[in-house]
């Protein structure tokens, strides 16, 4: 009976060890994807200088890049994807945004700790997790309900219970606590709403892909200088999923 109980007790731990090696197997291939990406997103900013003024990111939005891991974003059946550079879809016609442009859209937003970010466009939480991970205070607005509860979530699982966000029709911005130091806009319009030029805080920026839904869109660079002038600069060609709601 002893031995029996021994033998059973041995084809218990087989299978948990056999687990322990698996999971230590895909953390370890994990990491190394991760590694690599990262290389290439900082191949591919160096190569864009011309374009968008900084051939590399700067040491805080690399380290917030790094360590918030996309894989927790996005649904199971993509997460063996988490680390092509690459878009990948996150449910309801809706895409998680390829890590170069989260990297370029998040330089490009210059932002400090302490900084009011608006983002339009919640999706899975990803971008949003990298903002807060820099230290801002962010509101993040989702017009797909079972999105945006999802990243509600996806953001609370992840440490990052500080995020505001609300389910609603983002072109108006978040009036209530504007002005944004920062606003990042995930979703291509095919203009530049004007609530949300109104509530770019003197000294801020906006990032925005504008162009036709059925057409490459060019990524915008709005700033509002702090006499109030506001100027836009076009930086890259890029393809992102269109803007919905009132208008």
């Amino acid at each position: 009976m002893k031995r029996r109980q021994r033998l059973l007790s041995g084809l218990v731990v087989v299978p948990l060890i056999i687990g322990l090696i698996t999971h230590a197997v895909a953390d370890k291939r994990s990491d190394s994807a991760a590694t690599a990406l990262w290389a290439e997103v900082d191949r591919q900013i160096a190569g864009m200088a011309g374009e968008t003024g900084f051939d590399r990111l700067s040491p805080a939005v690399a380290r917030a890049l790094r360590d918030t891991p996309r894989e927790n974003y996005i649904p199971a059946e993509q997460r063996r994807n988490a680390y092509a550079n690459r878009p990948l879809p996150i449910g309801y016609a809706q895409t998680i945004s390829q890590p170069l442009i989260v990297a370029l859209m998040t330089e490009m937003a210059q932002v400090q700790a302490g900084d009011r970010v608006f983002e339009l466009g919640t999706g899975s939480g990803y971008q949003a997790a990298i903002l807060d991970a820099l230290g801002c205070e962010v509101h993040s607005i989702e017009i797909i309900p079972e999105l945006g509860r999802r990243a509600r979530e996806t953001l609370d699982e992840n440490g990052h219970q500080g995020v505001k966000t609300r389910i609603g029709d983002g072109y108006f911005g978040w009036e209530e606590e504007a002005p944004f130091d920062a606003i990042i806009v995930t979703a291509a319009s095919d203009h530049i709403p004007p609530p949300l030029i109104q509530q770019i805080k003197p000294g801020g920026r906006m990032i925005i892909p504008v162009g036709s839904r059925y057409l490459t869109q060019q990524l915008v660079l709005v700033e509002r200088d702090l006499q109030g002038k506001v100027t836009t600069r076009e930086i890259i060609p890029v393809t992102f999923v269109p803007l919905t709601g009132q208008r």
